[in-house]
């Protein structure tokens, strides 16, 4: 028999919090490894922000549910666009010092969806082990390297499903939207969409604008509103029918997400004879292979930089507790 809802309704976040989680979410949603659903857990407003999704998708949203996704979209969508070439560009040339970040900013969000855990059952161990092997086997996948680089030449067909399954993997805790687009070849066109769209608007560059939305922003951003509505009312129903067992998944993705961020990788230039994007580099064609397209190997870490590391993952445990912390304030 399914399981009714296990938890009181929860007092309205603050708006300080649904903002903070906007962000991390839009910070997220750039990086391939961290999940947005992950960030909005971190910042306790993981079920308001779908429970909203699910009912605007019903035509009969509440001001209160209005109120959640604009909060939270506006800051997510002011991230991105803001910086979405910044934050590409950190990844690529510090991969393991933001990776270390990232770990800490996730292993944040454990606290906060412990507590919303109303007991824990074999429904919840059953449901994190699931969430834990999901995420373990993305991981070894990933270090198979079946990720690859950005294809340059994606359809609009292509890249409206690109935004379908990197949207639904946004709302899906543990999983992380930009890794997807990597596995399918759009992760760098997208992000240089986003930036091409932004120099248009600060230089009023109408063609540059036109270009990006044609070619990113409009067949992405169709697929982005499709795959968010659709996942988003699946975990709301999961969350509200089997509770317990939502909950441990839930907390199995977010702790296996870590598994997918070693941060102890660089990125290595192609050499002649390497094989990218199904073509044979020639000499030539690998010295101008750019650091985005760039393979990553492990490395040994030396003691400073298993420090700094460190440092990076406490910061980041420090920042996503200090987001989850926020208090309501009465108006």
């Amino acid at each position: 028999m399914a399981e009714h809802p296990e938890v009181e309704p929860q007092p309205e976040a603050p708006w300080a919090r649904l903002a903070g989680g906007g962000v991390l979410m839009g910070l997220a949603n750039l990086v391939p490894g961290v999940s947005g659903g992950t960030m909005l857990l971190a910042a306790g407003v993981y079920r308001p922000f779908i429970e909203g999704v699910a009912s605007l998708t019903t035509l009969r949203p509440q001001r209160s549910e209005l109120r959640v996704l604009g909060v939270v979209g506006v800051a997510a969508a002011f991230s991105i666009l803001l910086l979405a070439g910044t934050v590409k560009g950190w990844v690529v040339d510090h991969r393991w010092l933001m990776y270390s970040l990232f770990i800490g900013l996730t292993l944040g969000g454990v606290p906060v969806l412990r507590a919303e855990m109303p007991r824990t059952s074999r429904a919840t161990w059953a449901g994190l082990s699931l969430g834990l092997v999901c995420m373990i086997v993305l991981a070894l996948l990933q270090g198979q390297g079946l990720s690859v680089g950005g294809s340059h030449h994606a359809g609009v067909g292509w890249m409206f499903l690109a935004g379908v399954v990197g949207a639904g993997a946004m709302v899906m805790p543990g999983v992380s939207g930009a890794y997807l687009l990597l596995l399918m070849g759009v992760y760098v066109p997208v992000l240089a969409g986003i930036d091409l769209f932004k120099e248009g608007l600060l230089g009023g560059d109408a063609e540059l604008v036109w270009s990006a939305m044609a070619e990113v922003g409009v067949p992405v951003g169709l697929g982005v509103l499709v795959g968010v509505a659709v996942v988003s009312r699946g975990m709301r129903s999961l969350l509200m029918r089997y509770g317990a067992a939502t909950h441990g998944m839930l907390m199995g993705l977010l702790l296996g997400a870590v598994f997918g961020l070693w941060p102890f990788q660089e990125g290595v230039p192609p050499q002649a004879g390497d094989l990218l994007k199904g073509t044979v580099l020639t000499a030539a064609e690998a010295a101008a292979v750019g650091p985005d397209d760039w393979a990553t190997v492990f490395f040994m870490p030396d003691w400073t930089q298993v420090g700094l590391a460190g440092t990076c993952v406490v910061l980041g445990m420090v920042l996503t507790t200090l987001v989850a912390r926020l208090k309501a304030r009465e108006p």
